[in-house]
C-alpha cells in the first residue's frame, strides 16, 4: 500500500487519500472504489450511508473545525 493522508474537511467529512482498508467491528472488509483516490467518512453521525459521508453534515449545521 502507499502513503494515505487523512484530511479534516472545515464543518465536514474525514477525506482519506490514498490506498487503505476499512476493517467493521466484526472484521469485514468495506468495499471501496480504488479508482476513485479518496473517501469521504462522515463524522457528523447524520449519513445515512454510514461511515460514509452523503453531505448530511450541510443540512444538520455541523459544526467542526479542528486545528493540529
Amino acid at each position: 500500500m502507499g502513503e494515505v493522508t487523512i484530511r479534516l474537511r472545515a464543518n465536514g467529512p474525514i477525506l482519506v487519500e490514498g490506498p487503505f482498508k476499512l476493517i467493521d467491528s466484526a472484521g469485514n472488509e468495506f468495499q471501496l472504489d480504488a479508482a476513485k483516490g479518496n473517501t469521504a467518512l462522515c463524522r457528523c453521525g447524520q449519513s445515512s450511508k454510514k461511515p460514509f459521508c452523503d453531505g448530511s453534515h450541510k443540512a444538520c449545521d455541523f459544526v467542526a473545525d479542528e486545528r493540529a
